[in-house]
C-alpha cells in the first residue's frame, strides 16, 4: 500500500508535525485494516470510491463524530494525491466522496477572571519548578505558542534587546512573537538558573516532554475553572479570544498565532460575537 514511502513523503517534503503524521499513520492503518478484512483487498490499486465510502458509513454507524470522519478523509485525500504524483495510481478514488456535515464549535476559553486568579492568587510555590512552570502558563496565555512550539524553545531564541521570542512552527515557518517586560524578566531569571540550550527542562537538566507540559497546565488550570478541557491548546484558545474582544487587530493575532489563513483566525470572532450579543441582551432596554 506503499504507507512507509506515504509517511516519508510527509516528514520530509510536507514537513508535518510528528502530531500530524501520528494521526495520518492511524487513520490509514485504520483504512488498509478496514480493506482488508471487509474485501480482502491488499492493493491500492483495486480501491475505488465504493470501498472508500464504506468506510466511511462503518466510521459513522460506529459513533465516530462527524469532525473526526473529516479528518480521516483529508488524510486519504493526501493520501491518493501522493500516489497519484508517484505515478502509482491514475485517479483518485476520492473524487466522489462527500464530507459529513459538522456543526460549528466555539473555541473553548477560560474566562478573563479565572486567568487573573490563576496569576494572582494561586500558589505555585518557591525554587526552579514553580518558576519554571509559573512561566510555562504565562507564555501559553501572553503568546498563544503551541506546545510543540514551547517544549522546543531555546534560551538563544530570546532577544532581550528587542523584547521578541523566535518561534519555529509547523512546516518549519518561523515567526517573532512580541513579549512584555515582566515575562522577559521572568525568562532571563529562569534561564539564569539553566545551562541547557533548552528554555524549558527537567529538574535533572533535559529537556521538558509534551506529557509533562500538559500534566503541569492540567493542573494548574483545574484550580481555577471546570472546563472538561484544561489543555495548552485551551490556553491558545483563550489568548486569541481575550486579545480580541479587547479590540487586537485580527490580523495582528493571526500573524502571532501563525495561522496562514484568516479562517483560521477568525474562529474565535465567534467567541466575541457571542460576547457582543450578551452585553446587547443585559444592556438593552427591548433586549
Amino acid at each position: 500500500m506503499h504507507k512507509e514511502k506515504f509517511l516519508h513523503y510527509l516528514k520530509h517534503e510536507k514537513r508535518y508535525s510528528v502530531h500530524t503524521i501520528l494521526s495520518y499513520t492511524t487513520d490509514l492503518e485504520q483504512f488498509i485494516k478496514f480493506l482488508f478484512s471487509e474485501f480482502q483487498i491488499n492493493s491500492v490499486k483495486k480501491v475505488n470510491f465504493q470501498f472508500v465510502r464504506s468506510w466511511v458509513a462503518n466510521l459513522l454507524n460506529n459513533n465516530i463524530s462527524a469532525r473526526s470522519v473529516n479528518r480521516k478523509i483529508t488524510t486519504l485525500k493526501t493520501y491518493f494525491r501522493f500516489l497519484i504524483k508517484e505515478d502509482i495510481i491514475e485517479l483518485s478514488p476520492m473524487q466522489k466522496i462527500i464530507s459529513p456535515k459538522t456543526s460549528k464549535r466555539l473555541a473553548v476559553f477560560v474566562e478573563e477572571i479565572k486567568m487573573e486568579e490563576l496569576f494572582n492568587e494561586i500558589d505555585f510555590g518557591e525554587g526552579f519548578l514553580a518558576q519554571r512552570d509559573r512561566l510555562i502558563l504565562e507564555l501559553f496565555y501572553f503568546t498563544g505558542i503551541r506546545l510543540s512550539e514551547l517544549i522546543n524553545l531555546k534560551n538563544k531564541d530570546i532577544d532581550y534587546s528587542n523584547s521578541t521570542i523566535l518561534v519555529l512552527g509547523k512546516r518549519n515557518k518561523e515567526r517573532l512573537i512580541p513579549l512584555t517586560s515582566p515575562i522577559l524578566a521572568n525568562i532571563k531569571q529562569l534561564s539564569s538558573l539553566n545551562k541547557s540550550e533548552f528554555l524549558f527542562i527537567t529538574e535533572k537538566g533535559k529537556q521538558i516532554s509534551a506529557k509533562q507540559v500538559y500534566r503541569l497546565v492540567n493542573k494548574y488550570l483545574s484550580m481555577v475553572t471546570s472546563l472538561d478541557k484544561k489543555s495548552p491548546h485551551i490556553l491558545r484558545h483563550t489568548f486569541a479570544t481575550h486579545m480580541l474582544n479587547n479590540g487586537a487587530d485580527i490580523n495582528a493575532i493571526k500573524e502571532i498565532l501563525g495561522h496562514t489563513s484568516l479562517n483560521a483566525t477568525q474562529h474565535y470572532t465567534h467567541n466575541t460575537i457571542e460576547k457582543l450579543k450578551t452585553v446587547y441582551k443585559q444592556a438593552h432596554p427591548r433586549g
